[in-house]
């Protein structure tokens, strides 16, 4: 073998190992540009528009998750009940009175207190703001307030 066949083999080699490096780029740029585009431009157009969309979104979303933040903390969060005997010794009532406090995160909320007797049932309401009512509280609104507070997430 001659030189110049050395160079011709060295030359065909070179060439088709560049043949499969760029078969091997159009199908990795196939696989980028995906089956809705035919050119890398067409590509990048879509791909800032869906950015673009996902920025929207997720704007969007940070939105709704504050509102939603602002609503959980109004929502009840901490409950605790009672139940007792008001009318001890007299046999009349036994432990189906009760009273309940209903607590946001906040420490705002309602504490329902309920004294059963045999003839008719009193149902009381009294408002909680910041863990504090502006009514005199019984030893068991208290102790259904304290288990609310303990209660709260």
């Amino acid at each position: 073998m001659t030189f110049e066949m050395y160079i011709i083999a060295g030359a065909g080699i070179i060439i088709f190992i560049l043949l499969l490096w760029i078969i091997r780029l159009e199908v990795k740029i196939g696989k980028l540009l995906g089956s809705k585009c035919n050119n890398l431009d067409d590509t990048i157009s879509l791909f800032k528009k869906e950015i673009s969309y996902l920025k929207k979104y997720a704007e969007r979303s940070a939105d709704n998750f504050d509102i939603i933040e602002k609503k959980l903390k109004k929502t009840v969060s901490g409950l605790g009940t009672i139940r007792f005997n008001p009318f001890k010794g007299t046999g009349s009532g036994g432990n189906q009175s009760f009273a309940t406090a209903l607590l946001n995160k906040e420490g705002d909320g309602v504490i329902l207190s309920s004294l059963y007797s045999r003839d008719h049932v009193s149902i009381f309401s009294k408002s909680i703001k910041n863990l504090v009512s502006e009514y005199e509280l019984t030893t068991e609104e208290k102790q259904a307030l304290q288990k609310a507070r303990e209660s709260i997430i």
